[in-house]
């Protein structure tokens, strides 16, 4: 599908993207047109990698459909087995920025708790005992009154991984319609505010260590905006 892309850096072996908030990354029963897969087999003429199937064409990795920003698609299979590798020794630096409800003690830290499947509801994750681990650094950017401007960094890449570990330790992001306040200011502010703002890669041909950065979207800030006249 002809659609909008917010393209961050392309070459012949990868091709790194700003996603939308509100696009879905691959398609899957009840969104199979308007992703983001649909747009990069348009824009890159049907060239990304095959090794995940038909539906995840150079997809090594995913943000949630209302988390916005980077992620780098494979363009053929000796890029996504690269990255693929980079992403399981936890060399890709991935990066986040949220608003989440009130704030932590320590201004850093680390949530590591282990993440697994909700047993009663398939669409959520929860903190589980017997869950894979998962590993989340924290930094206080800013502190508003009952909330927070947060820096995230993953170490592990587990589904909703910030947006559960927030949670369990009783400070969800805002806006979050799975693990989030269900009676907030911020509530209907139609999906989590949560941005994959930078992203740190080895590249998969030439060895070169690259950084790439997505500015905070237009929701982020104004959100922002109505917390400092809080203030």
């Amino acid at each position: 599908e002809n659609l909008p892309l917010d393209i961050a850096y392309e070459d012949d072996w990868i091709i790194v993207v700003n996603k939308a908030r509100g696009m879905v990354v691959h398609p899957a029963p009840g969104n199979w047109s308007g992703t983001l897969v649909n747009a990069l087999m348009y824009h890159c003429g049907g060239r990304l990698s095959g090794i995940n199937g038909e539906l995840r064409p150079g997809i090594v990795h995913r943000i949630d459909k209302d988390t916005s920003g980077l992620l780098v698609v494979a363009k053929n299979d000796a890029a996504h087995q690269n990255l693929s590798g980079q992403i399981q020794r936890h060399d890709v630096r991935r990066e986040y920025e949220a608003v989440v409800i009130g704030g932590f003690r320590e201004p850093e830290g680390t949530v590591d708790l282990p993440i697994a499947r909700h047993q009663t509801d398939r669409k959520r994750m929860a903190v589980s005992p017997g869950g894979r681990e998962a590993v989340t650094h924290y930094q206080t950017l800013a502190v508003y009154p009952g909330y927070s401007h947060m820096a995230f960094r993953l170490e592990t890449g587990r589904t909703h991984q910030i947006r559960v570990h927030m949670a369990a330790s009783g400070h969800p992001v805002i806006g979050d319609p799975l693990y989030g306040a269900k009676k907030d200011r911020f509530s209907n502010i139609g999906g989590q505010c949560l941005h994959a703002a930078h992203l740190t890669l080895t590249h998969p041909e030439t060895g070169e260590q690259m950084r790439f950065d997505a500015p905070l979207p237009d929701y982020f800030t104004e959100i922002l905006g109505k917390l400092e006249k809080m203030t």
